[in-house]
Parts: C-alpha cells; sequence; structure tokens
C-alpha cells in the first residue's frame, strides 16, 4: 500500500487541523492505519491508530481528548483532527498502516508498522 498525508501547515496556538492520509493499493480497512509524529531533535512518537476490522480506536495519553482519527473507506483515507493545538504539537506527522495485529497489540510502537507515508509538516505559532 502506497500512503500520501496531507493537510498539515502553519496554525496559531488553539486552532486546528485536520490530516489527511490517502491510501492506494489496498483498503484502509485491511490494515491498522496510525498517526506518528516526529518533531526536531526527538523520537518518533504515537499519535493514535484505528484498526481495519472494526474501526477500534487508540490515542496517545498525552493527546487524547484533543486528536480525533476516523476513516472514510468510500475514499480510502484516514484523518486526524487535531484541535487546540499548542506550539509543542509542531512536528512531521506520518501516516502509518499495520498489516498484522491483535487486541493485545501495543500500537504506539512504530517498528511494527509495514508502510509509512512521506510526512506532512505541522507548525504551531504562539
Amino acid at each position: 500500500v502506497q500512503l500520501q498525508a496531507s493537510g498539515g501547515g502553519v496554525v496559531q496556538a488553539g486552532g486546528s487541523l485536520r490530516l489527511s492520509c490517502a491510501a492506494s493499493g489496498r483498503a484502509v480497512s485491511s490494515y491498522a492505519m496510525g498517526w506518528f509524529r516526529q518533531a526536531p531533535g526527538k523520537e518518533r512518537e504515537f499519535v493514535a491508530t484505528i484498526t481495519g476490522s472494526g474501526g477500534a480506536t487508540y490515542y496517545s495519553d498525552s493527546l487524547k481528548g484533543r486528536v480525533t482519527i476516523s476513516r472514510d473507506t468510500a475514499k480510502n483515507t484516514v484523518y486526524l483532527q487535531m484541535n487546540t493545538l499548542k506550539p509543542e504539537d509542531t512536528a512531521v506527522y506520518y501516516c502509518t498502516a499495520r498489516m498484522r495485529y491483535s487486541i493485545r497489540s501495543n500500537f504506539a510502537t512504530a517498528s511494527e508498522y509495514d508502510y509509512w507515508g512521506q510526512g506532512t509538516e505541522v507548525t504551531v505559532s504562539s
């Protein structure tokens, strides 16, 4: 599967953005689809995941309540709605897909994901 992330940009603190991840090659419902982010000088950090079967969602504890992951199977696209953005949310956001998982999987481990998009940059100004 190929993943194309978009929707990043510059936004003021307190604002919102919706990131999109368009998948081609296979249906997004075939994978657990996730978002990670990486700020300059920091490790890649888990943001959220939505499972293929059933659409269960998982969030980073630090971001829960401010982000929502969703998908549109007709458009084969996954979204990340981000609200009340803070300067510390500034990062490159990556869309990713994972083929094998179970309800016991640790969705926060980047190395468990099989496919990655190119990233979209989000800058939150204070």
